[in-house]
């Protein structure tokens, strides 16, 4: 259906007009009854929907879902075509629920392994990132779904996010901070783009002309409407007069009635006004009018969810002991074996409508002995779980410890403090090794972790936050019915003060970016620095070789 969207906009009062530019509530936008206009819903993602249950009055109680791998896992495939099918997978679920607009993905850098929300961010390297998100905006927006990127701009840190000012040269932002959105907006230009909380050089990222008008629309000719995070709104005014359209979720007219005042006063030009209106009518109008129903089951998407779980698994040492062979006596160590840590704390928690641990998942006839050894959910050395893991793991021939971060060590709204895992996890380690000399570690964790005991086990197998089914992925790689083939998209540093933002990261409110474009790879490479694991790093189960190598190009 066509729609003249100026007329539209010519027969709103000004009141209405500035009432679209706020949510109704926590999930939608706002309708006007006598023109027609509808409303549109939109969702948490980015690896999966959050979405209000309409029968609940609840906006943190969510409907069933199926919970793909996050962005730290995917990107470890380094292929935008899964990406892509990720994101067509959850652009069906998406429309079977009538949302218009899922909130990711998310491609922030990595600037520091301590960033709480890690989890959900592809990678330390910005090309990676936005070819990445370009492949999953086409798969979500292939289903006439659309996508809101975030965190626009420079949001790598969840300490005083509020508040706090990224502070760096115009060199280290277009180097590293915005090609991620760049390559997306160019590539497969989103339907919507979501500002970050933060400052960027003193000025807030939804109040920065800058960032919203010359650099987005003017210099990358984005389309679609810019929405505020959730409450990341300062002086709603002059949001309006730097591009940002949409403000969520709302300020219960409160700002509204701002902006109807500022056009009276002729401190807002109310042709602004009527370009944000104009944008975010176009993408209602989008979907309005594409809708149609969508049939999808869950248990198909999670078995595309363990699909690719299986190609994002970081394989990080073998000596020999893998794949184990069902024959072998096995012992399944920790509590992560029973209960997987596959998604990360925050407003990306997917309430999921099943999920598949390692125990669950094992091939027919398989020799595995569980031992607890340590709880999933803290960092607490019991003595006595500790031992029947030891006396487990002396009489099997190999033992494998499933290791990682609990929940409440990263999670949305909080930094890191360290890069270490739960010291319960090391000491049974090392006490394990005492006795099991063929030792695997499977790690679960949403950003890079030390790890002291590496050399001295014999494999480690990154597993990453690898959604519902992303247990089974990993006993599938265990047993070789599914080869390793995932690198790292992010650096493994030997110790936290390795990493080039050390001194400087979470700074109080003036985080200023003094490694510049030596964030990542760039910085070890350069100093010539010995890392745990580099950038793009990761094994497999095969031996190949590469021949007659031709570059295409000539400079």
């Amino acid at each position: 259906m066509e729609h003249n969207i100026p007329e539209l906009v010519a027969q709103l009062t000004l009141e209405e007009k500035a009432g679209l530019c706020s949510g109704a509530d926590f999930w939608h936008t706002k309708t006007v009854e006598r023109l027609g206009i509808p409303t549109l819903m939109v969702s948490d993602g980015p690896h999966g929907l959050r979405t209000q249950d309409p029968e609940r009055d609840d906006p943190n109680h969510s409907r069933k879902a199926v919970c793909f791998p996050a962005g730290c896992s995917v990107a470890a495939s380094f292929d935008p075509d899964l990406a892509r099918r990720e994101g067509a997978a959850i652009g069906r679920e998406a429309r079977a629920f009538g949302v218009g607009v899922v909130l990711g993905p998310a491609v922030n850098i990595k600037r520091s392994p301590l960033c709480g929300r890690n989890f959900e961010y592809y990678s330390e390297d910005p090309v990676l990132a936005g070819e990445l998100a370009a492949g999953y905006i086409n798969g979500v927006q292939s289903q006439g779904v659309g996508t809101s990127i975030k965190h626009f701009a420079a949001n790598s840190q969840e300490y005083r996010r509020m508040s706090a000012s990224s502070d760096m040269t115009e060199r280290t932002l277009r180097e590293i901070y915005l090609p991620a959105f760049e390559t997306a907006v160019k590539k497969s230009q989103p339907w919507t783009v979501m500002c970050s909380y933060n400052r960027v050089n003193d000025v807030f990222a939804s109040e920065s002309r800058m960032l919203l008008t010359d650099i987005l629309r003017t210099e990358w000719n984005f389309k679609g409407f810019v929405m505020s995070d959730w409450g990341a709104v300062a002086d709603r005014v002059k949001g309006v007069a730097a591009g940002l359209d949409l403000e969520m979720p709302g300020s219960g007219g409160f700002n509204d009635a701002e902006i109807v005042k500022a056009v009276k006063d002729g401190s807002l030009d109310e042709a602004v006004l009527d370009q944000a209106v104009e944008r975010i009518l176009r993408i209602i109008y989008l979907y309005a009018d594409n809708h149609t129903p969508q049939e999808f089951t869950m248990e198909a998407d999670h078995e595309e969810a363990r699909r690719i779980a299986e190609e994002s698994m970081v394989l990080l040492k073998n000596d020999g002991v893998l794949p184990l062979n069902p024959s072998e006596k096995i012992a399944f160590i920790g509590g992560f074996a029973k209960n997987p840590r596959f998604q990360g704390g925050g407003s990306s928690h997917i309430n999921c409508f099943r999920t598949a641990s390692a125990l669950d998942s094992l091939p027919e006839h398989a020799q595995v002995t569980y031992a607890e050894g340590f709880p999933a959910d803290r960092d607490a050395y019991d003595e006595m779980l500790a031992a029947a893991a030891i006396k487990a793991a002396e009489n099997a021939d190999k033992a494998v410890i499933f290791a990682g971060l609990p929940d409440s060590f990263e999670s949305e709204g909080y930094d890191r403090s360290h890069m270490q895992l739960p010291s319960c996890q090391n000491r049974l380690i090392s006490e394990i090794l005492k006795v099991q000399p063929n030792t695997i570690v499977v790690l679960h964790n949403g950003s890079p972790v030390e790890l002291p005991w590496r050399h001295e086990v014999k494999g480690i197998l990154e597993a990453y936050l690898g959604g519902q089914a992303g247990g089974a992925a990993v006993t599938r790689i265990l047993f070789g019915a599914v080869n390793p083939s995932g690198k790292l998209a992010e650096t493994f540093p030997e110790k936290l003060s390795d990493n080039p933002s050390y001194l400087f990261f979470g700074d109080g409110d003036k985080v200023e970016y003094r490694e510049g474009i030596y964030v990542g790879y760039r910085y070890y490479d350069t100093k010539e620095m010995p890392v745990a694991y580099p950038f793009g790093y990761g094994l497999s189960y095969t031996t190949f070789a590469y021949s007659n190598l031709r570059l295409d190009k000539e400079t």
